[in-house]
């Protein structure tokens, strides 16, 4: 039970860094695009991933 709370909760870390890094590097010039226009947006976005990602595994 712990081992798979520790899998969801390094999914969801991962996921936010990842979808910061998404914004950063990626990120959108016109402003239009809905996930990457802004961090939060992006971050969340890593973070529901990485959530889905971490109870899969």
């Amino acid at each position: 039970m712990k081992k798979e709370k520790v899998k969801v909760i390094i999914g969801v870390i991962v996921g936010g860094i990842l979808g910061y890094l998404l914004y950063r590097f990626v990120g959108c010039k016109t402003g239009t695009c809905i996930i990457t226009s802004k961090p939060w947006s992006s971050i969340l976005y890593g973070m529901l991933l990485g959530l889905l990602v971490g109870l899969k595994w």
